[in-house]
């Protein structure tokens, strides 16, 4: 029998309250700018709202042109809380937020499921918020979809890339990476540490990030793998600090949002 998984982090890191939360999500993407071409993926990070949520808006209001053909969503976050190889999907049939519950694709896992790094994991997705805090920007912007969602523990970039090339499907499938950058640096440090990471993020270089670089970069290595290999373009909408948002400046985290097509 399908099961319904209450979000962890509801609460935490958005408003538990279905009203509140939806004005906080209509307001963050109301105060973002929505012009650009059509995403194929895009990079946004997970933290709390408060924190994050204006960079993360900045690049979901990029899809609201577009959003009427989007029906399938391949999200892909690092794993926080279990120690993972590989990637590992979930056994569920649903996912819910405050804002109701969104289907997961189980014939899209199943496209996946015979490769020797992913597996089924109900307790890597159970704690884990850097796939459940952009479910509520997708809920806000997209009528109807599917979710296809992936915790991304040790995993090499082509092993990564290998799954997103088996799910990339054509303009109704939305890649959606998420990844926050460095962490718990001065302000200044942080800022010269993100735009060296925005800018491997553009060039598609995945080779020159690390572990300091961004929380979510192997599913971001992934991502760029594959990009660099389709011909595509990567470009920064938006790259702030928890310093510039909601937080002090002598120890902060770096956010960013890109958009690849």
């Amino acid at each position: 029998m399908a099961t319904l998984r209450r979000p962890a982090v509801a609460g935490l890191f958005y408003p538990e309250n279905a009203a509140e939360l939806h004005a906080l999500v209509q307001s963050l993407l109301a105060a973002a700018n929505a012009k650009g071409s059509r995403p194929k993926a895009i990079i946004a990070p997970h933290a709390g709202y408060i924190y994050s949520g204006p960079v993360a808006a900045s690049v979901y209001a990029r899809l609201i042109p577009y959003s009427h053909g989007i029906t399938r969503v391949v999200l892909l976050g690092p794993a926080h809380r279990v120690a993972l190889r590989g990637l590992a999907a979930p056994g569920v049939d649903f996912f819910a937020t405050p804002l109701g519950n969104i289907p997961v694709d189980r014939a899209a896992l199943q496209l996946i499921s015979g490769l020797p790094f992913v597996r089924t994991s109900d307790q890597a997705h159970a704690q884990e918020h850097s796939l459940e805090v952009h479910l509520p920007f997708l809920q806000a912007i997209l009528a109807e979809f599917s979710l296809v969602p992936l915790v991304v523990g040790e995993a090499a970039p082509h092993d990564v890339a290998q799954v997103l090339e088996r799910l990339w499907g054509g303009d109704e499938t939305l890649i959606v990476i998420s990844s926050d950058l460095s962490h718990y640096h001065d302000y200044a440090t942080a800022q010269q540490l993100d735009a060296a990471t925005s800018q491997a993020i553009e060039q598609l270089r995945f080779e020159d990030l690390d572990y300091d670089s961004a929380c979510g970069r192997n599913p971001v290595s992934g991502l760029l793998y594959i990009a660099r290999q389709r011909g595509l373009h990567a470009q920064a909408v938006d790259v702030r600090n928890s310093g510039d948002t909601a937080g002090p400046r002598n120890q902060v985290v770096g956010y960013g949002a890109y958009v690849i097509n």
